[in-house]
């Protein structure tokens, strides 16, 4: 909103010219996102701890966790708000991804609720069912490919995939873009939500993969640098840099408050918020491939779960002490700070392999 007040009057206020700048309104964006954390994460956490929201966990999990209980969770409201405001102030809302985005955000936060309203209500670690949880994904998954495919009927889009490594293998899937949107939204979501499980784990690693979307989204959305780099150029894309920006400020204030020993959870409101949103955005600037590399710390811990129960159905063993793999290493012996660090520390390794691989093409 303020973009659109201000930028306008750049012909008689020559330095509000400035914002014609994503860059700049993308550091603003994140800048505000971090102070309104900053700002109303107090009053949150204050008033979710008056109405007895408290996180439930699993009696399975590790001895250490139990003194977790009662810890105010569904803290990811404040990042849904924290992203939402900047984003609205700073981006262009006449640009249709950065609508595509907000709303996969928001309305993957809305199912976090219910999971966590409902875990909260029948003080159970567990809310909705899997069936109930992926039923509404995949709808909302649905829904935001049949959105990306008529933009690219309109000539907004493209339903091509680029690889990384290829600079001629570019498989056009028409109509069948819609699954593949599912799988990356559905995808992302659940991992995030499955590293969501130690003090600042999920929200660090988010963070890191917030930040390089930031940067590729602005690659995307700049035709010479997109040319350069030999990766698509989506017009319109780079606005979702303001965007990432915002997902950047809001990680970063939320960590603020979840860094162990953490003051508030960001629950299934955040870290589905998170993934989708995440999704979402590596799926408009052409991407979606380099999510795996980029999220390479969240493809580990989905993988781990996904091993551990195949193994266990299959074999009636498993493989790690528990899953997700960082509760392997808690039980292990190593303290819950040192899983955290050197799990953020390998997210940043992923990401540096991801931006590395735009000059191997």
């Amino acid at each position: 909103m303020l973009y659109h007040l201000l930028f306008p009057l750049h012909e008689s206020v020559k330095v509000l010219n400035v914002f014609r700048y994503i860059t700049f309104r993308a550091a603003l964006a994140t800048l505000t996102a971090l102070l309104i954390s900053l700002a109303l994460g107090p009053g949150l956490i204050r008033r979710l701890r008056e109405i007895q929201i408290g996180q439930q966990i699993r009696p399975e999990g590790p001895q250490s966790h139990q003194t977790k209980k009662g810890t105010p969770t569904m803290g990811g409201l404040l990042i849904l708000i924290a992203v939402a405001l900047p984003s609205l102030l700073w981006a262009d809302l006449t640009n249709p991804f950065v609508w595509i985005v907000l709303s996969s955000m928001l309305l993957h936060g809305v199912i976090g609720f219910t999971d966590d309203y409902f875990k909260i209500a029948r003080k159970r670690s567990l809310g909705l069912t899997a069936r109930q949880k992926l039923v509404a994904q995949w709808t909302l998954a649905f829904a935001i490919g049949l959105v990306l495919l008529w933009l690219a009927s309109h000539g907004r889009f493209s339903t091509l995939l680029s690889f990384p490594f290829f600079k001629h293998w570019t498989p056009f899937l028409g109509t069948f873009y819609v699954l593949w949107v599912m799988l990356v939204v559905v995808g992302s979501a659940n991992a995030v939500n499955l590293t969501d499980g130690l003090d600042g784990l999920a929200i660090g690693c988010s963070l890191i993969a917030c930040g390089t979307y930031a940067i590729l989204a602005y690659i995307a959305g700049h035709a010479k640098v997109a040319g350069y780099l030999d990766v698509p150029f989506v017009r319109g894309s780079g606005e979702l840099a303001v965007i990432c920006g915002a997902l950047v400020g809001a990680s970063l204030g939320f960590l603020w408050f979840n860094c162990n020993p953490a003051q508030v959870f960001m629950g299934d409101v955040g870290s589905m918020a998170l993934g989708g949103a995440l999704g979402t955005v590596a799926l408009t600037i052409k991407q979606e491939i380099l999510l795996v590399f980029v999220g390479g710390l969240f493809v580990i811990e989905a993988a781990s779960v996904i091993l551990q129960v195949g193994s266990f159905r299959l074999r009636g063993k498993r493989i790690f002490r528990m899953a997700p793999i960082h509760h392997h290493f808690e039980l292990s012996g190593w303290p819950e700070q040192k899983v955290v660090i050197r799990f953020w520390i390998v997210a940043l390794i992923f990401s540096l392999m991801g931006l590395s691989t735009l000059k191997l093409r």
